[in-house]
Formats: C-alpha cells, sequence, structure tokens
C-alpha cells in the first residue's frame, strides 16, 4: 500500500492533471466571464463580467492538494475534510464541488453542462449570486477564511472526537503571519491519537501577499523548517512549478505524510503508544503565486508576485491586448479535453473523484455532522439551589452550573466539551474534573492535577484556540461552551462575529443543517474584578453579540444560580445560535425558587412584586429595571431603601435575564409581545435601568417602544481599578444609593422626605469612600446586605 499511494501510476498523473486543469479553467472564468463559458466562440469585450472581483494568486496551489487528497481518499477510503485558510481561494473550492457534483446536487440550476458553466461563472462574487471566499454557501466548507488566522483552530476543533477524520489544513503564508494562526500551532499538544482524528496541515508558500512579500516565504527553507520542527511537527517539503514533476512530488508528500498519521494512530489504538506526543506531519508546499497564469504583462512581471494575488489582467473590456491574453490563458488548459460538446466534466476529469459521501465537498462532517442529532442533558432541577426566601442566602452561581456540566461530560462522552482558557477552577466549574481531566499530549508530572492524555476538558491559555476549537466542533456537529473572563471575551471578539455571520446565511440555506449553537459563558466580570483591576473591566461582548441578526443572537443576563441553570438547559439543547451568558463567579445573593426561576426565563423578564412597593392596581410612580447580577442587587437594595424611607412612592421593580426581549417583536424574535412590556414597563412611566453593560446597549435595544426617551440607564462607563466591589458600582455610578437618588429625580411625583434621602444617599456616599480607603474593604452594611428574611405570612 505504501508504494502504490507514494507512486503516481499513469492513469492517476492523467486523471489529477486533468482535474487539475479543469478546475483552473473553472476558477479563471469565475472571475472573468459572464457568458460563453467553454469559448465556443472568440472572446469578446461582452463576455467579460463588468467588475472583476475574485482572487487568482492561491487558487493554482489550492486546487492541485484537493486534487491529491482526492487521490488519496479514493485509494484508502479516508475520510477528510479541506479546510482552506486562504479564503480568498474561493472560486478554486466552487469549482472542486462543481467538479465533484455535490455542487450541483446542492444547487440543481447549476447544472453540469454548458448552461450551468455560465450559470457557475456568472453568479461569482456578482450581485444575487455567491460571495467570493469560500464561504458557507460553498458545499463542504466549515471555514470561510475571510478573516484571517483561524483555519487551524477549526481543523483541530473537527478532529477532537472525530476518530476516523483528517481535515487538511492549508495555511497561506499571508495567514501564517497572523496572531491567532502563529498560536494555533499547539492544537498537537491537545490531540489524543487513540481518540481524536488528525489534523494535516500544508504551509502554503505561494511568496506574496495583496502587496508584498510574506516572511516565512523569505526566510531561510531551514529555518522555516526548524521552526516548525520546534513547535513538535515532522516536516516535509515540496517546491517547484515544473510539471508533471510537482504532480509527482505532491502526491509523494500527501502520501508520506497520510502514512505517517496512520502509522501514530494505529499505535494509539492498538496498545503500542508509548504516551509522549507524536510527531504529527505537516506539508510546506512552495509553488508560484498565481501559477500557470499570465507570466508578464505589459512589461511588467506577473506570475510569482504580489500583482497576481487578485485579478492579473485587468480591465479587459476595454483592453484588448489583455482580453486576447485572458483568451490564451483559458485555453492553455485545453478545455475541449476536458469538457464533452454538452460542457459536462470528461472522464478522465471525473476519474479523479471519489465517491459519494467521501468527496470533501460532500463530507457530512461539513455540514454539521452525522452522527447523533441531540445532546443528552441532564435535568438541571437536579443541580438547583434551594431558596426559602429571596435575597436572604449568599452562593456562587457558576458552581451550580459546574456541577450540571459535569453530568453533562458523563452522558456525552463523545460529543461535549467544555473550552476554557486556563481559568476552569476559576470559574467555579471544577467539578468537571471529577468526569475529565484537562487534555494535554505533552509531558505530565506528578505535581500536575487533573491532567492527561486521555483528558477531554480543553484548557490553553489563549482565547482564540479555545473559542476557534469550539466552531469547529459544533459546525461538525458536537456540542460544547466556551468560558472565559469577561474583559477577555474581546479578545476574540472578532470570532465571535465571524462566527454569527455565518450562522446568520447559514440559517437562509435550506440544505445547511443547523450546527449545535455557540454557547459562551462569561465570568469575572466588569463588576466583580476587583483584584484584577481596570484591564479586566469590560462588558464589550455584549455589544458585538446584539449587534448581529436576531436569528442568530441570544443574550442573557440570569441574576442567580437558578436562572442560570434554566438558561443553560436552553442553550446545551439549542442550535443555530450564539448564546451569551453572562454571570459573575462570587458569592452572590439568590433571588428565586427554581420553579419561578424557569418561569421567570421563558418570559424573558417580569415585575418582582416581593421587591418593588406598587400595588398593581395603578401605574407605579417610578420603575426600577435590572439586568446582570451586580446591578440587579443594587436595584433591589435601592428598592429596599426606598420601601422603607419612602413608603408612599411606588416602585415597580423588573428584572430582565434576556436580554433581546428589550426590543419590539418585529426586531427580534425574543423580543417581548407589546402587552407584555407595558404590563412590566407601563408606556409613560420613567424607568430608571441599572445595566450590566455599557448602558448605550439598552437604548439601542428599546428603540421603538413607547416613549423610549423616558429610559434613564445606568451601567458599565469605563470607570474601575482594583477596588471594592461596592465601589466599583460607585465609580460607575450604578451603586443602590445613586439609584435611589434617580428613581427620585425621575419619579412622576416626589412624595415628602424625598430631599431628606437624597441627602442620605450621598452622606453614605462620602460614608464608603472614607470607609474603603481606610479599612480596604466596603461597609459592613453594604458587604453583608440582604434581605430580611419573612416572618410568618410575609413573603
Amino acid at each position: 500500500m505504501a508504494s502504490d499511494l507514494t507512486q503516481l501510476t499513469d492513469a492517476d498523473l492523467a486523471a489529477i492533471d486533468a482535474w487539475w486543469r479543469a478546475n483552473n479553467y473553472l476558477t479563471v472564468g469565475q472571475i472573468y466571464l459572464q457568458a460563453n463559458p467553454l469559448l465556443r466562440e472568440p472572446l469578446r469585450p461582452e463576455h467579460v463580467k463588468p467588475r472583476l472581483l475574485g482572487h487568482w494568486g492561491t487558487s493554482p496551489g489550492l486546487s492541485l492538494l484537493f486534487a491529491h487528497a482526492s487521490r488519496l481518499i479514493r485509494l484508502t477510503g479516508q475520510e477528510m475534510i479541506y479546510l482552506a485558510g486562504p479564503g480568498h481561494g474561493g472560486p478554486a473550492l466552487v469549482a472542486a464541488g462543481y467538479l465533484e457534483g455535490a455542487y450541483t446536487e446542492t444547487y440543481p440550476e447549476v447544472t453540469q453542462d454548458e448552461e450551468g458553466m455560465r450559470r457557475l461563472f456568472r453568479q461569482f462574487s456578482a450581485p444575487g449570486g455567491i460571495p467570493s471566499h469560500v464561504s458557507v454557501t460553498t458545499p463542504g466548507s466549515i471555514h470561510e477564511g475571510g478573516e484571517l488566522g483561524y483555519v487551524l483552530v477549526h481543523a483541530f476543533g473537527a478532529v477532537m472526537d472525530n476518530p476516523d477524520l483528517i481535515a487538511l489544513a492549508v495555511v497561506g503564508d499571508g495567514e501564517a503571519e497572523t496572531g491567532p494562526l502563529e498560536g494555533s500551532w499547539k492544537g498537537i499538544s491537545f490531540l489524543n491519537p487513540a481518540r481524536d482524528g488528525a489534523v494535516l496541515p500544508v504551509l502554503h508558500l505561494n511568496g506574496a501577499k495583496i502587496a508584498g512579500p510574506t516572511v516565512l516565504a523569505r526566510k531561510d527553507p531551514a529555518e522555516v523548517r526548524r521552526l516548525f520542527e520546534g513547535h513538535g511537527y515532522e516536516v516535509i517539503e515540496v517546491s517547484g512549478e515544473d510539471l508533471p514533476g510537482m504532480h509527482h512530488r505532491v502526491a509523494e508528500a500527501l502520501a508520506t505524510a497520510y502514512l505517517r498519521i496512520k502509522e501514530i494512530q494505529e499505535a494509539a489504538r492498538t496498545g503500542g503508544w508509548d504516551g509522549r506526543r507524536p510527531r504529527w506531519p505537516m506539508v510546506v508546499l512552495r509553488s508560484p503565486k498565481g501559477w500557470t497564469g499570465p507570466d508578464v504583462v505589459d512589461g511588467t512581471q506577473v506570475a510569482g508576485t504580489w500583482r497576481a494575488h487578485q485579478v492579473p489582467l485587468s480591465g479587459v473590456r476595454d483592453n484588448l491586448e489583455h482580453l486576447a491574453m485572458l483568451e490564451d490563458w483559458m485555453r492553455s488548459y485545453r478545455p475541449e479535453e476536458l469538457f464533452g460538446n454538452d460542457g459536462a466534466p470528461a472522464a478522465p476529469v471525473l476519474a479523479a473523484n471519489p465517491d459519494g459521501p467521501l468527496r470533501m465537498s460532500a463530507h457530512p462532517a461539513a455540514n454539521a455532522g452525522s452522527g447523533k442529532d441531540e445532546l443528552v442533558v441532564p435535568d438541571f432541577r437536579d443541580f438547583a439551589l434551594d431558596v426559602a426566601a429571596p435575597g436572604t442566602s449568599r452562593a456562587e452561581s457558576t458552581r451550580q452550573l459546574g456541577a450540571m456540566l459535569a453530568e453533562t461530560y458523563r452522558r456525552n462522552p463523545h460529543d461535549f466539551r467544555l473550552f476554557c482558557p486556563d481559568e476552569t477552577n476559576s470559574n467555579r466549574l471544577g467539578a468537571v474534573f471529577d468526569v475529565s481531566d484537562r487534555a494535554f499530549a505533552e509531558s505530565v508530572t506528578a505535581a500536575d492535577v487533573s491532567l492527561s492524555r486521555d483528558g477531554r476538558v480543553m484548557e490553553v491559555l489563549s482565547e482564540h484556540n479555545c473559542h476557534g476549537w469550539l466552531e469547529g466542533y459544533t459546525l461538525t456537529g458536537r456540542h460544547g461552551l466556551f468560558a472565559t473572563y469577561e474583559a477577555f471575551a474581546m479578545v476574540s471578539a472578532a470570532q465571535t462575529i465571524q462566527h454569527s455571520k455565518w450562522l446568520e446565511e447559514s440559517s437562509a440555506l435550506s440544505w445547511r443543517k443547523p450546527p449545535p449553537s455557540l454557547n459562551i459563558l462569561l465570568t469575572s466580570t466588569a463588576w466583580r474584578n476587583d483584584h484584577n483591576g481596570f484591564s479586566h473591566q469590560g462588558p464589550g461582548l455584549i455589544q458585538n453579540v446584539i449587534a448581529q441578526r436576531g436569528s442568530v443572537s441570544r443574550v442573557y443576563l440570569p441574576p442567580d444560580a437558578n436562572c442560570l441553570l434554566s438558561v443553560a438547559d436552553h442553550a446545551l439543547r439549542s442550535r443555530g445560535y450564539v448564546n451569551l451568558v453572562v454571570i459573575d463567579k462570587q458569592p452572590q445573593l439568590q433571588w428565586l425558587s427554581i420553579d419561578d426561576a424557569v418561569e421567570h426565563c421563558a418570559r424573558g423578564g417580569g415585575v418582582w412584586s416581593w421587591a418593588g412597593s406598587d400595588d398593581d392596581t395603578v401605574d407605579p410612580d417610578v420603575v426600577l429595571a435590572c439586568a446582570g447580577d451586580v446591578v440587579t442587587m443594587e436595584t433591589v437594595a435601592a428598592a429596599a431603601i426606598l420601601k422603607e424611607r419612602l413608603p408612599r412612592l411606588r416602585v415597580r421593580v423588573v428584572n430582565v435575564v434576556d436580554l433581546m426581549a428589550l426590543p419590539r417583536p418585529v426586531d427580534h424574535p425574543h423580543g417581548m409581545a407589546d402587552t407584555l412590556f407595558r404590563e412590566l414597563f407601563t408606556d409613560h412611566v420613567d424607568v430608571v435601568f441599572a445595566f450590566h453593560g455599557y448602558p448605550g446597549a439598552v437604548h439601542q435595544l428599546v428603540h421603538g417602544r413607547p416613549d423610549a426617551d423616558r429610559f434613564h440607564v445606568r451601567g458599565f462607563i469605563e470607570e474601575g481599578t482594583t477596588t471594592t466591589p461596592f465601589d466599583m458600582t460607585v465609580r460607575n455610578r450604578t451603586s443602590r444609593y445613586h439609584l435611589v437618588m434617580d428613581a427620585i429625580n425621575n419619579a412622576g411625583r416626589t412624595p415628602s422626605g424625598a430631599t431628606e434621602l437624597k441627602r442620605w444617599c450621598e452622606e453614605q456616599l462620602r460614608l464608603h469612600h472614607e470607609h474603603v480607603i481606610a479599612h480596604l474593604e466596603d461597609m459592613p452594611a453594604v458587604r453583608d446586605w440582604s434581605l430580611p428574611v419573612p416572618g410568618p405570612g410575609e413573603g
């Protein structure tokens, strides 16, 4: 078998070369043509698109690798998916799906004939058509690549708990310069060859990016080899542009890498593994940028330079010399040998394709997988806290979630993982270690705790890796959760946005199965990062998520453990969403019984009548609303002060747990009906809204609601440092004393005693300032505050 794989037969060479030339022809056609797809007549200006958009430079290399990977699949039956890091190589991967037949199966109107080819060309990077990237519209894709840096993390996530899969991940040499990609080579330090699949990285060095050389392409090859050997890879190098020599060398390189992968996996799966991290293979491919395209244009070298990156021949409609060069270029692939009279791919081309689901453009893993559809989620009520009365007991809410996640691990030994940047215990989720260690393929010492090659909890100090692994894991059909500190979710915020866009576009495609949701838990929040300080205080990811389309975006701010459990149950079971859940890990007051929490979360928000002082028979004088755990405590405390000191002021307390319930139903599917919104907030009473994040978010969400200007939002205003928890609320003007004064200032009437109460609040703020400076902690009256336990008959 080894010799068969590493040596090309004449038949294989003919098939691969024909397929490659056909793919290159289709790639050029997509960039340039809107008519005359088979060049049945001389090319004329009106056959060319009015706007030339696309990227040629990386495409020939991507096509070459696809052709040779397909050969491996045909000969071995190996399951493989293809991830194109140079996402601008979109036309090459669209062409590959077309030649494999999967494109026509997905889009029946794009037939494998002359008319279908015309449609294929015309739709590319055009209004009403498809994007220029290897996007969600491309069968076989789980990785768009438009924002560079994530191809390897997606590949590693795809093969975790997927033992039969190889993810061939092409890393462009421009992409290799990004921080996320540079950090993602460490993925092999977390793969278990007995249980996981394999990633085969191919570093494609074609020498240039959009306007200049790339770093790795200009380095001495020996230095590049040492770099990746230092990362732990066995480096296999291929270079050149001679044909058929390059076909033979690429075939040998990929086959050698494949055989090494199978050798590693066989040893691990039959008891022959010594436990040390394997030296996984990778390929370094050096080929010219824009290979087989125009060499010199207008006296300037194009092929092999950055000038081949996008459209090597511009102004083709107006420049007859360029038009002739385009026709010569396309005819150089000998299309008459590659396509029949009807325009269908000819037999030599089709001979290069694998069959059925083994085609990389049709593999089930690239469409939310082929395994079980649902996660086995334990009954969240089994982990609920007993809350006898609101606000009378404290607990670490995320610890209850940790217990629930541990049981989820038990019930889903191959379909669920937690991804966390070295903070699982810090975030109070450590119960998962009762079930699984942290995954680690490097050396383990006696001093290590819950660390082994068999672990399935993913910890690495990189938000990009954790986020990207989860994306690859969910897009191939499995389930998980990414937990991190709130401020550092912004490190990977661009990934959250890009994944949201993928899901948004995916939801419009009937052939795409909705993948399990991307679940993000933010703890160590802005309000309680008192020992880390200002750098750790930032709730910005909420802003990013609410800006995405309502078909995808979900934001939950559970105020306590039981609400968190209810929200987590919904998020883990859901598909096709980005679920952002924000709650702190520190001990906090518990408000709702599990039954009340379930009802509250289902509605998205509600009136907490036990906290307010209105009697529901008339509208309140002011509404105190809140969304977020710390600001909820401050709101309830403010209401308690008002109830005691201004008993004639009618105060309604509203808590919102589903932030996306605030918009109108026309703006978001979770939006409250107008009747419920009025039931909570009335349609004219002023609302003092204490919010976990930036105040502008609430103003954005309630736009269009009755008299939206009556919402006075208090939230994080970028005030912070290493200080006490309560001082954070004071600095950001969301403390109970600020909320009391806001309520008085915005109430519909001013009862007697209001002025004195405002003075009292100002005095409390002065005393607070003096106390924290003198004693380095909050005043006991604030630090230990809770609602009184109701007596018999109260509540």
